[in-house]
This record gives C-alpha cells, structure tokens and sequence, in this order.
C-alpha cells in the first residue's frame, strides 16, 4: 500500500500527541478556559506543540484550533494547507468518558483530500481519501501496512436507522430533524457520542447519518469529510446542501448533515 509521506508523517504525529495526551489524561488535568467560555487543558496545548513540530518541516502552511490564525487575507493565498484539532472533544477529555480524538486533514484548493481520526483511548486510527481509499489501524501497526484494514463503501442502511449526533451539544433543529427522519424511516435508533469519533462510526457502517445543528470549526470535521467523501458520502450544508468546503474567511462551519453513500442511496 503507498501513501503519500506527508500523511504517514501526519499519521505519526498524530499518535505522539496521543500518546502526551492520554500521560495527561491519566495524570493531572490543567484546566482554563477560552475567551468564548470554551475549556483549553495542558494536553490541548501539547498536542499542539506535537503536531506542529511533525508538520511544519513539510512546508504547507497550518490552520489549527490551538495556533494564532493566519489573517484571510494571507490565507486566501494558499493552494494546500493543512486543518489540524489537537484535542477534538475537550469537554470529553475533562470529563474523562474517552470520547476525544486527533484531527489532521490535508486540504486541497477549498476541499478534504486527506485526513485522519486517532483515538487516544482505544490507541486507533482512521484515516485516508479518494485517492488511496479509507483504512483503521492499530497504532502499534502503523509501520506494517499489511495489517491496515481497509474500509468498503457500504451502499445500505442499518435496521433501525442510526442516526449519530452529539452527546455534548444537543438542539433544537438536531430534534426536529430527528422527528422528520422518523416520519420517513419509521424505525430509528440515536446514538450519543463525543468529537469526530462519530466518523468511526459513520465509517465502518454502524452509523448512517449525522445531522449537526450545533456550532463547529473546520478543524473539527475536515478530517471526517475526507474519510466519508472517500467511502461515497457526502457533508453537505443542512439548510442549501452544498458541499462544505474549507479555509474560509469565516473558520466555522455552517450548520451541515454528514450521511454515508447507503443513506444517500436510500434517501436522495
């Protein structure tokens, strides 16, 4: 299997910052908090410094939730960057239920083109795109590619319908769009779960669709839109459908529904 050596050092970088993140996980938590009330810990500002010192030798530049931003106007510039959330699930993290992640996604021109999800917890990784398919992996098998497992596209949906959505920022349209589901699918079950981890899930099947009518950055599912376009889904704007696209002026995301190539098929 080749990948590309940008990604195999992404990949890497991600699992070093794991790895600091769960020492402090199991250890002592420092906790602070942003000025828009957001809480920031010792490991988000590790995983940080981690991931920036794998990436920055690369030469493309980085957009990352703990890094001082790139003015739009230097940013519109760029043709590749980097989208990159050390810590994605902080409130998990603080609450130590184990449902957080690592986010690093390679954009291209305003697109996804590659990204990866590691979970400290469970020490795995998901990661990959269109051009080289979608993989999960033990981190002690990253070195050996035989040992990936590669992901299929699964064109149906489960029985019940699993819909997917946020344990820490439920709503009121993320209700509604529940409720309408229902009146179509008749029999649906919802998960709860923390950071892009609901990626694992919408990419090994066991999850159909993600509707968010909740605030996000792009650094939170650049990487998660990568994986699902690569196995024929989509993440389209919820309100015009359009396809989310990245490195914006404004770096949150509109609200959006993530749906796999089964629930597409089933309802376009």
């Amino acid at each position: 299997m080749l990948i590309k050596e940008k990604y195999l050092t992404a990949i890497h970088a991600a699992i070093e910052a794991s790895t600091e993140i769960m020492r402090i996980y199991n250890g002592v938590i420092d906790l602070d908090y942003k000025e828009d009330g957001s809480p920031l810990t010792n490991a988000d500002l590790s995983s940080s410094k981690i991931i920036n010192d794998y990436l920055s030798p690369l030469g493309f530049p980085i957009t990352s939730e703990e890094t001082i931003h790139t003015t739009y106007k230097e940013r519109s510039g760029w043709e590749n960057c980097w989208c990159v959330d050390p810590l994605d699930g902080t409130k998990e993290f603080v609450s130590r239920n184990g449902e957080f992640a690592v986010n690093i996604a390679f954009i291209e021109g305003a697109y996804p083109i590659f990204g990866l999800i590691a979970s400290p917890v469970y020490e795995e990784i998901l990661f990959g795109g269109k051009e080289m398919g979608v993989f999960t992996c033990a981190f002690s098998d990253v070195s050996e590619a035989s040992k990936w497992k590669k992901i299929q596209e699964k064109s149906s949906i489960n029985n019940p319908l699993n819909m997917i959505g946020s344990r820490s920022h439920p709503s009121e349209l993320g209700k509604k769009y529940y409720e309408d589901v229902v009146q179509v699918a008749k029999n649906v079950e919802y998960i709860s779960k923390g950071s892009s981890l609901k990626f694992f899930d919408l990419a090994n099947g066991k999850a159909d669709v993600y509707p968010r009518f909740a605030p996000t950055m792009e650094w939170d599912i650049a990487a998660g839109q990568a994986i699902l376009e690569a196995l024929g889904g989509e993440v389209n704007h919820a309100i015009d459908g359009t396809r989310l696209q990245y490195n914006k002026e404004d770096l949150t995301n509109p609200f959006f529904i993530a749906k796999t190539k089964g629930f597409i098929a089933k309802y376009k």
